[in-house]
This record gives structure tokens, sequence and C-alpha cells, in this order.
């Protein structure tokens, strides 16, 4: 735990040397949700009802446009060959990877969400649903995120593959993240999409780390 601790914090200092990249996915994570009301116009019932697909859309659009740096940049310059060879655990510095990425990239979008809530008008039931779906989900789009970068690397054009590979299996996060804050419309009961939406991210806690230090691997061959 104090190696991942020691990756994790080294990975955010290195992330933090470009604090402006976060700034600029929060201001596009926004724009995205400002964007709807304008396409379909200013009807608050309409705006409220609509809020948590909204939201969920923009998380995964604004995720997409980080997810290519985690392995990119260390796989250009090199550096990624030699965390393969070191001593330490492939799988450990993948997780510590995975984990600054959320809390570079994920951590901001939930403090972000109250400025969307005050704009479309969220009931507070609503909303703290959408801030408990937001904070089990988001670690899925950095995982699933993550092991999709990693099968891109080297690849021409990967940017469209990671897109192709990971967008359709983020569906059903939107789909249960959405459902979620929807039951409350609708008069369920949220706890069945948020044990599932729980469910996938233990699937993904257990199986993304593993398959992409073989991709990275296989990259490297």
């Amino acid at each position: 735990m104090n190696k991942l601790s020691w990756f994790i914090w080294h990975e955010l200092k290195i992330s933090l040397r470009n604090a402006g990249d976060t700034a600029v996915i929060v201001m596009f994570f926004l724009l995205i949700a400002l964007l709807f009301p304008m396409g379909i116009g200013s009807s608050a019932a309409l705006l409220t009802r609509i809020a948590p697909g909204v939201i969920w859309v923009a998380a995964i659009l604004t995720a997409m446009l980080s997810l290519d740096s985690i392995f990119a940049s260390d796989f250009e310059d090199g550096s990624l060959e030699q965390i393969v060879i070191s001593p330490t655990p492939l799988i450990l510095i993948v997780t510590a990877k995975f984990t600054a990425h959320w809390l570079i990239t994920g951590l901001p979008l939930i403090f972000a969400v109250p400025i969307i809530g005050l704009i479309y008008d969220i009931p507070i039931k609503v909303f703290s649903l959408l801030l408990i779906s937001m904070g089990i989900g988001t670690p899925i789009l950095s995982l699933i995120g993550g092991l999709g970068a990693a099968l891109v690397l080297g690849a021409r054009r990967g940017g469209v593959l990671l897109a192709l590979i990971v967008l359709p299996l983020l569906v059903p996060v939107l789909i249960f993240g959405t459902a979620a804050a929807d039951a409350v419309f609708l008069g369920f009961s949220p706890k069945p999409p948020l044990l599932l939406l729980s469910a996938m991210l233990l699937a993904a806690l257990a199986i993304a780390p593993s398959i992409t230090t073989l991709a990275i691997r296989r990259a490297l061959e």
C-alpha cells in the first residue's frame, strides 16, 4: 500500500504540472451540459427530467479527452519500457495511473455537477443520487478507458480506435448511472441500478489492471 500510495502521488505530481488540462476538462464538461438547453429549449420541466442523462453523457465524452494520455506519453518517450523491466510490479504502476487519472479527471467532474444542478434545477433527492452514481461510475470510466488506451498503444489513428473500443463498453455505465437518478422521478427504488453499477466497478477493478498489463507488454514486443 505504501508503494501504491507513492506511485499515485508521483503520477499526481506529473499531472499537476499541467493543471490547465484539468481546467479544460471541467470547462468541456460544463460546455456540453450548457449546449443541451440551447438545442432543446429552456423548459424547466424538460431540463430537469433529462439532467441525469445529460450529465452522464457529458462525463463520458469528457473522459474520452484524457484517456489517450494515460500511457501514450510514457510509450512515446520510452519510459514505459523502463517501467515494464523495473522490479516494481507493472500492475501496481497501472493501478496507480488509473487512480491518478480518476483523481485528476473524474473527481473534478463530480465537484462540477452542482453547477449543472443549479442550471437544470435538479431536485435535492435526484441530485444526491446523481452524485452517488457519479462517485461509483466515474472510476469505471478511468478503468475501462485506461484498458482501451493500453490496447491501442502504437496503433495508427489510436484516438479513433480508442473511441470505438471504449464507448460501447461504457453504455451500461450510462444506462445504470442515469437509471439510478431517474428512479426517483418514477417513484422506484434506486438501489437496483446502484447495485449493478457497483458490481460493474468491482468487476472493472478485478479485470482491468491485469488485462492492461498484458496489453502493455504486448505493445512493447
